[in-house]
């Protein structure tokens, strides 16, 4: 129409204008000038701004709750002023910043009146603190002035220690050598010492004598420990004890308890043992110290090339020896083996029963002097008497 103003259009649709503050003053004067939306600045307070702002747009609480997304209880609080039910500080501020948007009004500015009428009480005002720089520019030469008299005093103070410490070389106040450091020399005592021979050490205190059970070693070995001859026959029939299995390496094959041959490198040699069929059941460069267990029963061969001497074989734990030839049927340790291993236990068993007899005997003998002592007792009490 002719006679609307540029802006009652606008109005006249129903679209609430901004409160930007930026509206020229002639508009404002035009006689059909009117505010769809006071501006929150014109209120008293911040809550009665929000309040006019929502009762001209004609919403209610409920339905600006639903598109503002803030709970209706926030919304009143705002509107009655009512800063103590609000949450923290960060969510009040973008309730008033949704708030306001919502209305058509400057969140900005509502923001702002909401800070001056609700100040923050966990930050409390303080006075500006800090040094002008004048003040530092002023008092900078004599600061460092103090530093650099500061640093020249330790320093000299060190070079003085260190010069008055430093002597010249001077001679030497002893006119002789006295007695006491001549080597081997006693003050008082001018004569030579002469040593002896040493001498042995005394006897250990706290180790009690071994406690020997009496006639236990006899039973036990079927040897008199009191009888010389018989303590001079057993040590010349007795076996020499051979030189037992020492582990000085890798163990390589089955374990102690299924074997009865191992072969262990004194040096550095290679060790291949083949099956019937061609198979190689070892192979490896061994070091020296190391060894390998062949298992029982089993058909191989043992090849060691030409350094069959640089291998011991220990049948049974005991050493027997070392390999004889470049190749070595694995049949042949273990027969051996089996062979010590009878003679072994043959030997045991006749030493047990020779002390089984023995032991038998000494207490027939013992049982027969019993009876005899029992019979020449009764005889002897009779009296001629009687």
């Amino acid at each position: 129409m002719r006679g609307e103003p540029p802006h009652s259009q606008s109005v006249g649709s129903g679209v609430m204008a901004l409160d930007t503050g930026g509206i020229p003053e002639e508009l404002r004067a035009h006689p059909d000038w009117k505010d769809v939306v006071p501006s929150v600045t014109d209120a008293p307070t911040l809550g009665d701004g929000l309040r006019i702002a929502r009762e001209h747009s004609g919403r209610s609480l409920a339905e600006l709750s639903s598109l503002t997304r803030v709970p209706t209880r926030y919304l009143t609080a705002l509107e009655q002023n009512d800063f103590s039910t609000l949450p923290n500080r960060v969510f009040s501020i973008g309730y008033v910043r949704a708030y306001a948007g919502c209305l058509g009004l400057d969140e900005q500015l509502a923001v702002e009146r909401f800070k001056r009428e609700s100040p923050d009480p966990s930050v409390p005002l303080q006075a500006p603190v800090g040094v002008a720089f004048e003040e530092v520019r002023r008092y900078s030469p004599r600061l460092i002035a103090a530093g650099l008299a500061l640093v020249i005093a330790v320093v000299g103070w060190n070079v003085f220690q260190r010069v008055s410490l430093m002597r010249a070389p001077q001679p030497s106040d002893l006119v002789s050598t006295p007695e006491s450091w001549t080597l081997g020399a006693v003050p008082g005592q001018t004569a030579a010492l002469s040593l002896t021979a040493p001498r042995a050490a005394p006897p250990d205190q706290t180790i009690p004598a071994l406690y020997i059970t009496p006639g236990l070693e006899e039973e036990l070995t079927g040897i008199d420990p009191t009888s010389p001859e018989a303590m001079a026959a057993a040590a010349a029939g007795a076996q020499p004890v051979q030189r037992a299995f020492n582990p000085r390496g890798a163990i390589y094959g089955v374990s102690a308890n299924a074997s009865q041959v191992v072969i262990q490198a004194r040096k550095a040699a290679s060790l291949v043992v083949t099956m019937a069929d061609g198979r190689v059941l070892f192979a490896r460069q061994l070091a020296a110290g190391d060894a390998w267990r062949a298992p029982a029963g089993v058909a191989a061969m043992v090849d060691v090339s030409s350094h069959f001497a640089d291998f011991d074989v220990y049948l049974n734990g005991e050493h027997a020896g070392t390999l004889t030839a470049e190749k070595t049927p694995l049949s042949q340790l273990d027969a051996r083996a089996q062979v010590l291993a009878r003679q072994a236990a043959a030997e045991v068993a006749a030493r047990t029963q020779a002390a089984q007899a023995q032991a038998q005997a000494q207490a027939l003998a013992q049982a027969e002097a019993q009876a005899r002592a029992a019979t020449v007792q009764p005889a002897m009490a009779v009296t001629p008497g009687g």
